[in-house]
């Protein structure tokens, strides 16, 4: 962290007041270095409230914001996040601070939520989402959702949380008939679900139920299926079946227990304000809930970037050799093996592995192919980087190879240098500060809570092998003759279909996490594109593609609406590990043949610049769109089918199912 050149703004200032302003310097610079001094840890909210308050004084923005930001790592104690959202806003207007994200959240509770709103938005302003905010009245969530002409609905959110607590359960305290009590609970939770989908285009979060520590029949209660305490129980298990894809929760009895019970609920705060999580609770329920709306959002880190030595096995494997590294044997061999199975875990669920060591190459392979205890294997590994290069520039190579942003990476390494290394270099690149005891990563890596993952798909447990797939096909375009040699030799098979509803979830996450190749950018949830399917007047294409090295899964998604003679594209976007293989190219020619079927004479396209989609600026041109002269705003452009003929892609063939073919898997 660079902090010898601070601006200094000398409008109208006194020198006395300049003085002042260099003395705040020190004080920064003395402050930051003592930061960097313990790298392990990050800095205590105390000291992250003295440098955004430092920095708001001498007028660096950017800096204040950073650091009132930076509380939110820094623990969970109330008044500093209170004060470190009053810091954020004031200087966030000076700052011209970009957002990654902007979107609207109605905030539905039925307890208190005014304490809950500062927390939130600050959690949510660290994970770069700027947060517009709808507070609905004390208990008044049930009679927001149902009446249409309510402030929810004139608001038009794109979220919509649930807080809500135990004492809203309508259970007896005792039932003859467990089944069916709980039965209606969930089905009043779930209709009020439907109201808000049929009447808003918003997606859910709901706060499940957090159970009480105070149960009066004490732990008979977990002997009896009629019990309050087992239908509770019941209701957050149902619950979570009927959300399945369509809303998101955040587990509130798992943090409660994270917690503690009796610190989430203070009686105190409850009978003197109704506020049914304490304060102390506050900032860990709003870092979850900011997180489970990011990874909605497609805000979610997918790549963790890993070292070796004393990261993955204890001790160094070029000199210690096979036998002398720690795994499976011992405390520390055990808790490195805990960490490895923790890492697969991840990976099953989507996750990308990655390995940047500074190692001998043939070293680094030794345990990974021959060490027994070794739960890691080569093919769990997309990309394997062991060389002397800095880290910096090997993480670069990484991301480049596997076509994903720098801000999709998450660097794991024990070396507190290294950390501090990438740190500084790679902004962009999260670094987890590790722990000494690798009993401990495994915590660690738990709490890292942007791995967070808004759905489960088929896709999701091939990933490693798709990206795999394409540090492979780097070696095959370097090898071609010609870029015509190179499409050609990759055998691409492209399945072209309808969505259907079992595919709606991949849409749907693959609609809220695409950037990069995304034409318009809008983030239709699974409410939307159930009307998509219903309505007869859109057109809805889905893509699966297949090469000689993996099947990628679905890749791409088009949505068009038939306006008369016209057949114009609402979305458009394509995963980026398929970006440059003539993939569009195959949706636009299907979409020219269900412009014919329906009667369309031209197809018509829009293209709004953000901050990552400049590479599909050129998507229209390069198929023979002609831009439509439009005011400021979003460029239109259109396609003659009378006088060009529908678009055709011979790099790709359009099969109805997967054929065998030489080096296919």
């Amino acid at each position: 962290m660079n902090t010898a050149r601070i601006p200094y703004s000398s409008s109208s200032a006194t020198p006395e007041a300049r003085g002042d302003a260099f003395r705040k310097k020190g004080q920064i610079e003395r402050a930051i270095q003592a930061y960097l001094d313990g790298v392990t840890t990050p800095p205590t909210a105390d000291l992250c409230l003295k440098l955004a308050r430092s920095y708001e004084q001498i007028e660096h923005h950017a800096e204040a914001c950073r650091w009132a930001l930076s509380i939110v790592d820094s623990g969970d104690d109330f008044t500093a996040w209170q004060a470190g959202w009053g810091l954020f806003q004031r200087n966030a207007l000076k700052a011209e601070r970009p957002a990654v994200r902007s979107i609207k959240i109605a905030l539905l509770g039925s307890y208190t939520t005014t304490q809950f709103c500062p927390v939130l938005c600050l959690a949510a302003a660290r994970l770069g989402i700027q947060v517009g905010l709808y507070e609905s009245q004390y208990g008044q969530y049930q009679q927001d959702i149902i009446d249409p002409k309510s402030g929810l609905y004139a608001f038009a959110p794109d979220i919509v949380v649930l807080a809500v607590h135990d004492g809203e359960l309508h259970l007896p305290e005792f039932s003859q008939t467990p089944e069916e009590d709980v039965r209606k609970e969930v089905s009043r939770w779930t209709g009020l679900w439907q109201m808000v989908a049929d009447r808003s285009r918003a997606r859910i979060v709901q706060h499940n139920f957090a159970l009480p520590c105070e149960i009066p029949i004490g732990h008979l209660a977990t002997r009896l299926p009629g019990s309050q305490y087992m239908m509770a129980q019941a209701v957050n298990t149902r619950l979570g079946e009927a959300a399945a894809n369509a809303v998101s929760l955040v587990d509130c009895e798992r943090l409660s227990a994270l917690i503690g019970k009796q610190r989430w609920c203070d009686p105190r705060y409850w009978h003197l304000s109704k506020q049914a999580v304490a304060l102390e609770a506050l900032p860990l329920l709003a870092r979850h809930t900011a997180t489970v709306i990011a990874a909605d959002l497609g805000l979610s880190r997918k790549c963790l970037v890993l070292d070796l030595d004393n990261t993955l096995w204890g001790g160094v494997i070029a000199e210690d050799g096979l036998a002398g590294i720690k795994l499976g044997h011992g405390a520390d061999g055990e808790a490195f093996v805990a960490f490895q199975e923790y890492l697969l875990k991840l990976k099953r669920k989507g996750i990308i592995l990655a390995v940047c060591s500074k190692n001998n190459h043939a070293d680094a392979l030794q345990p990974f192919e021959k060490h027994s205890e070794m739960r890691l294997k080569m093919q769990d590994i997309a990309l394997f980087v062991a060389n002397w290069e800095s880290k910096p520039d090997n993480i670069r190579t990484i991301a480049k190879t596997l076509q994903i942003g720098l801000d999709a990476l998450v660097f794991v390494d024990d070396n507190p240098v290294e950390r501090e290394i990438v740190r500084k270099f790679l902004p962009e690149v999260d670094v987890i500060p590790m722990p000494e005891d690798p009993s401990y990563y495994v915590r660690t890596l738990s709490q890292y809570l942007l791995l967070e993952t808004s759905s489960l798909t088929a896709e999701d447990h091939e990933r490693t092998d798709q990206y795999r797939a394409r540090a492979q096909i780097k070696e095959l375009e370097a090898a071609a003759g010609s870029i015509e040699d190179f499409y050609r030799s990759l055998r691409m098979q492209a399945i072209v279909t309808p969505f259907d509803a079992s595919q709606l979830p991949r849409i749907a996450q693959l609609i809220g996490k695409t950037n990069q190749f995304n034409l318009t950018t809008r983030r239709h949830g699974m409410s939307q594109l159930e009307a998509f399917v219903q309505d007869a007047r859109c057109v809805h294409l889905a893509l699966r593609l297949r090469d000689r090295y993996t099947d990628h899964g679905l890749v791409s998604v088009m949505i068009a609406q038939r306006h008369e003679d016209v057949l114009e594209i609402d979305s458009w976007l394509m995963s980026c590990r398929v970006i440059g293989r003539t993939v569009e190219a195959t949706m636009l020619e299907h979409l020219c043949r269900r412009a014919a079927q329906l009667g369309c004479t031209s197809l018509r396209g829009t293209y709004i610049p953000t901050q990552k989609n400049a590479m599909s600026a050129d998507a229209y041109a390069k198929h023979g769109f002609e831009r439509l002269d439009s005011p400021a705003g979003p460029e239109l452009w259109t396609y003659d089918l009378r006088v060009k003929g529908p678009i055709t892609n011979t790099f790709v063939k359009t099969v109805e199912s997967w054929e065998i073919a030489d080096g296919a898997p």
